[in-house]
C-alpha cells in the first residue's frame, strides 16, 4: 500500500492566528485531509473499500461523460 506524507504549513503573520487558521483549513480541504480523516474514523473492510472505490470511479466517469456531452452540444 502506497502512503503519502502530507505536511501542511502555514505562516502566522503579525500574530494574526485567525487568518492563519483559515489558511490552514483551506489547505487541508484542498489536500483532502478532512475526507481522509472522516474515512479513517472507522475500519473499512477491504471488500467495502473496493466497492466504494468502484462506485467513485463510476461517478467520476459519468461526470466526465456529462461534461463531454454538454461541451459537444454547444
Amino acid at each position: 500500500m502506497l502512503r503519502r506524507t502530507v505536511i501542511v504549513e502555514v505562516q502566522v503573520r503579525d500574530n494574526n492566528v485567525d487568518q492563519a487558521l483559515r489558511a490552514l483549513k483551506k489547505k487541508m480541504q484542498r489536500e483532502g485531509l478532512y475526507r481522509e480523516m472522516r474515512m479513517r474514523r472507522h475500519y473499512e473492510k477491504p471488500s467495502e473499500r473496493r466497492a466504494r472505490e468502484k462506485a467513485e470511479a463510476i461517478r467520476r466517469y459519468r461526470k466526465l461523460m456529462r461534461k463531454r456531452a454538454e461541451r459537444d452540444e454547444v
